[in-house]
């Protein structure tokens, strides 16, 4: 994927806290990255703006990758660019990379996948129609498996 294949993205500094004794970001800061990223990505989605409209918006991850390309480091001001790929019956993935602000220079990629399930403890449900409809509308393309 390139950079330009993202309609969104959100912008963050790299905070002290973050990174390891090498001033580099420790490697499970990338996934809280993208937990900003997919949260902003909602958002500007609308899902917040109808959160109580929708039915029972439980996800779980089910599934994380990340692919490291180069380092990011203390200070630095990074792009965490979010896209939905697609939708399954109860599963939506999200892809993401990561890159200097502004800039098109990998630092990370991966894929996220998150479960619909009924309650927190419950068995998986199909997406609902809600969400589906808002994401497709805001990539503006199908993304029904």
């Amino acid at each position: 994927m390139a950079r330009s294949d993202f309609r969104f993205h959100v912008s963050k500094r790299v905070r002290y806290a973050e990174i390891d004794a090498q001033a580099v970001v420790f490697n499970s800061r990338y996934l809280e990255y993208v937990d900003i990223g997919i949260t902003e990505y909602w958002r500007a989605a609308g899902v917040y703006d109808r959160w109580t409209a929708l039915e029972s918006p439980e996800f779980h991850v089910a599934r994380a990758e990340v692919d490291y390309k180069a380092p990011i480091l203390l200070d630095e001001e990074i792009d965490i660019c979010v896209r939905c790929s697609r939708v399954g019956r109860s599963s939506m993935t999200f892809l993401f990379e990561l890159h200097g602000r502004d800039k098109d220079d990998l630092r990370a990629a991966g894929l996220e996948v998150s479960v619909h399930v009924e309650e927190a403890r419950g068995a998986t449900a199909p997406v609902p129609d809600a969400f589906v409809n808002l994401f497709e509308a805001f990539e503006g393309r199908s993304l029904r498996a």
